[in-house]
């Protein structure tokens, strides 16, 4: 089975609102060992927390878990990637970008609720069987 880099947007939910249906899924990636981290996620997690003690739960959970490094060469990428969407008149965040070419470069899926990863070419969704869409 694929890994799978759960994004921020994925992660909130996650650790705000333990019913639902994205923190059973990512309970389920984490128990069979399917989640990586990536540093950006790691830094939008860490500095969106509201409390010394949110800060250390997140960081607690995260922390220990595979990470995937970025190298020049996804730097570059990234910029390739950047600079096609750009000319085709779609603009994304760059750490949206980091991301997904990641997940390409490493052939993982990402999972996300954010709908920018839908525009860059070659990135695999992981799908949540149980959402609505």
């Amino acid at each position: 089975m694929n890994k799978v880099i759960v994004d921020t947007s994925v992660w909130i939910q996650f650790f705000n609102v333990p019913q639902s249906q994205e923190k059973v899924q990512v309970d389920k990636l984490l128990n069979n060992n399917r989640v990586v981290i990536v540093g950006i996620i790691i830094s939008e997690l860490l500095q969106g927390s509201h409390s010394r003690k949110d800060y250390e739960e997140i960081e607690d959970k995260i922390i220990a878990l595979p990470y995937v490094e970025v190298s020049k060469n996804t730097w570059r990428e990234v910029g390739k990637i950047s600079f096609k969407l750009r000319k085709q008149g779609i603009t994304l965040p760059l750490t949206d970008i980091v991301i997904a070419t990641l997940a390409k470069e490493n052939g993982y899926e990402i999972y996300t609720l954010d709908p920018h990863f839908k525009k860059i070419p070659g990135v695999k969704l992981y799908l949540n069987p149980h959402s609505a869409g």
